[in-house]
């Protein structure tokens, strides 16, 4: 495998940034002094035409004026400048760039043709870059900073690609507060060249980075982003918040980026098949990256909640039962333990609840160990631990009673911070996640943060971070997915496309349909195709009574409403009728179909579409006449596992009707399997094929049974 292009750009021995100047408000003065002042150790050379010195150091006028080839070129100069400069540091060897600059395929068809040729030179000179419109890069391993906010001189562990610039460099003051820190964050703006596969790819195989988190408004290449995250997902831990999926959110995303965006429920399956966890803020992007990255794995569901307050505990409980953690009533031993440490008062079962008991030894130490070593939890969230914001608040009420002196006399008159607890999650592995409405004024909560400890400012955060932990436990325990080997190309399928589009169609009459969908194995209704009524009351008497009788004719892809169909046909009198009924309906002569009627009170979906990036993707729901009401669907790419069909029939609100139902046996979940897989599977052997609707699919007795199909052709 060829070395990430990422490899060199995010570790460059020497920087050239042109767009720097003396005034120390311009973008490319600021991102200059992020090069000098956090930290990098590289060499660093301003380009500048008329300047001889820049920031106190010696400019240079042009690329080929410099004293050695630059590994990383720098690029913040106005848009007309852009080509002919990249092109200027290919010509002397260059091979890297971050372009800053904006004003390409995001303002439109001119902006579009300048971003085509700074790829033309890219390619000419073989420059990988990244942008434009972008925000630079941060790599804490070697104190680079590109940006324009400063970044503590600390190495992180939190990975992040962006298509967003802010979310990379304004938000790091917030995050500073917060104790998050990036290992290697990457601004990819409109990912003209480095995209953000090729960001994933990177930070999956860097050793500093513990998870990774994305901000994602829309993915060109989706068929490689999905086989990259199933690389890296079982190894290392991937969260997103995507934003592209509704009107607005994509009106943005293209105005913003330039950026294709994608239906919200295409998304939400691919990030499951690839078993990336979906956020829905970019604070919870952080926070539970964060928590990913920094807290061991729990064994399992077990929450302990410990708090000094009723209505935090309450809190938590509930989000916790909300995102599919449980928080376990403790055993009458383990309460028993730790009512020894509690008032009368107090709630021992779990959440333990001290009621506001200022003494920090318990509430920080003493009772997290008893019910830890009991065995009885696989996590911990603790709310209230407080030290010096709390003791400050009270101070100016105590003053006039402790003889007036100063606070850090006070504070020192009071018990220290038990640093105990900061050790609990190496010390006994297992998660722990504070809750607490200090920020970093408090002593316990800048030593939770010091030590990798998230602290959330409200109880629900901490409970919701927890169950993104919980959910990357479950994705690393999923089977992994096997190498899929499409079957052969079928030549009865092939012809019967080929016949289809020699006349001109745009798609298989259902007959068609069926006899392509069974060549593969697909379990379809028993059927014949008439053309007069006496044909279609000796495919009765064959089939047997009762019968549905359909209009079939590949203009005709929609018959439900129509009077195209008649259903439950009980004998020849009825059938002769409806069939009349059928050619009047169509106000032509038409075949029709007739097919068994099946019976089951049980109808699904499954289907085929094909979206850009990603190709042909398969659609599992509630099918039949419940299809538009509860739009109850899930979506996965093709080709499927059958673990991928098995979490599709997972998704549906109404997969309890997959199991055994008011005396409906359980369907045969393998056979409906094989019908998701092989969707997928002759989608990806007949691209001719644009899109596969199989609506309803019958649960029989308990064998899923085709009884309507449509195939679309490509136009």
């Amino acid at each position: 495998m060829s070395e990430n292009p990422l490899q060199l750009l995010m570790n460059p021995k020497s920087i050239a940034v042109a767009g720097a100047n003396n005034t120390p408000t311009k973008m490319g003065t600021i991102q200059a002094l992020s090069v000098l002042k956090d930290g990098y150790r590289g060499k660093f050379y301003p380009i500048h035409p008329t300047e001889k010195t820049i920031l106190g150091i010696t400019a240079y006028a042009s690329p080929q004026d410099l004293p050695e080839v630059p590994d990383l070129a720098l690029l913040i100069v106005p848009i007309k400048a852009v080509v002919s400069l990249l092109e200027d540091f290919g010509k002397i060897g260059t091979k890297r760039a971050i372009v800053v600059t904006a004003g390409f395929r995001e303002t439109g068809d001119a902006g579009q043709d300048m971003e085509n040729k700074l790829n033309e030179v890219a390619r000419r000179y073989g420059i990988r870059f990244v942008g434009p419109n972008c925000l630079g890069v941060i790599n804490s391993q070697i104190f680079l900073n590109t940006t324009v906010y400063p970044f503590p001189q600390k190495p992180g562990l939190l990975g992040f690609a962006s298509q967003s610039g802010t979310y990379v460099t304004q938000v790091l003051p917030s995050l500073r507060k917060k104790g998050i820190r990036f290992s290697k964050a990457i601004s990819l703006g409109n990912e003209a060249n480095i995209d953000i596969a090729d960001a994933l790819e990177f930070l999956g195989e860097d050793k500093q980075t513990k998870a990774i988190i994305l901000y994602i408004e829309g993915i060109r290449d989706g068929r490689r982003f999905i086989e990259i995250a199933r690389k890296v997902t079982p190894h290392k831990p991937v969260l997103a918040q995507y934003v592209g999926g509704s009107v607005s959110g994509a009106r943005a995303g293209m105005s913003h980026t330039g950026a294709m965006s994608g239906p919200d429920f295409l998304y939400d399956g691919i990030f499951k098949q690839a078993g990336i966890i979906r956020v829905g803020s970019v604070e919870e992007l952080y926070d539970h990256g964060w928590t990913l990255a920094t807290q061991p794995l729990p064994r399992g569901r077990r929450v302990g909640v410990i708090t000094n307050s009723g209505g935090p505990s309450s809190s938590i409980s509930y989000t916790c039962d909300l995102v599919g953690l449980e928080v376990p009533r403790f055993s009458a031993g383990l309460q028993k333990e730790i009512r020894k440490y509690l008032q009368p008062h107090a709630a021992s079962a779990n959440p333990v609840d001290l009621t506001f008991d200022t003494g920090m030894k318990k509430l920080a130490i003493t009772i997290p160990e008893i019910v830890i070593k009991s065995g009885e939890v696989d996590a911990l969230i603790m709310h209230g631990i407080m030290h010096s914001g709390f003791l400050r608040e009270i101070y100016s009420h105590v003053l006039d009673f402790i003889g007036g002196i100063s606070f850090e006399e006070f504070l020192s008159f009071t018990d220290p911070v038990i640093k105990e607890v900061f050790e609990l999650p190496l010390k006994y592995k297992i998660p722990l996640l504070i809750s607490s409405f200090f920020g970093q004024e408090d002593s316990y909560t800048k030593g939770f943060q010091e030590n990798n400890i998230p602290v959330f400012y409200s109880p629900e955060k901490a409970a919701r971070a927890l169950g993104s932990l919980y959910h990357y436990k479950l994705i690393k325990e999923r089977s992994l997915n096997k190498k899929i080997v499409l079957p052969k190309v079928n030549p009865q399928a092939v012809s019967l496309i080929q016949q289809a589009q020699e006349n001109g169609q745009k798609a298989l009459d259902e007959h068609a349909a069926k006899i392509l969908l069974a060549a593969y194995g697909v379990p379809v209704t028993k059927e014949a195709l008439t053309k007069t009524e006496n044909e279609a009351l000796s495919a009765a008497s064959k089939i047997g009574y009762p019968v549905v009788l359909k209009a079939c004719h590949w203009e005709i892809m929609h018959k439900s409403g129509k009077g195209l169909i008649a259903l439950n046909i009980e004998d020849a009198s009825k059938l002769k009728t409806a069939f009349q009924d059928i050619q009047k309906a169509a106000g032509k002569t038409v075949p029709v179909l007739v097919q068994e009627m099946l019976a089951g009170n049980r109808e699904f979906l499954a289907g085929m579409t094909r979206f850009a990036g990603f190709g042909a993707c398969v659609v599992f729901g509630l099918g039949g006449i419940f299809t538009e009401i509860y739009r109850d669907t899930t979506i996965r790419m093709a080709p499927l596992t059958a673990a991928d069909a098995q979490e599709m029939f997972a998704d549906l609100r109404a997969r309890k009707l997959l199991e055994e139902f008011r005396g409906m046996p359980p369907v045969k979940i393998d056979e409906l399997a094989g019908i998701l897989q092989t969707v997928g599977n002759i989608s990806l052997l007949h691209p001719e094929i644009a899109e596969i609707d199989l609506n309803p699919i019958i649960i029989s007795g308990a064998k899923p049974v085709v009884a309507d199909a449509l195939i679309v052709l490509e136009g």
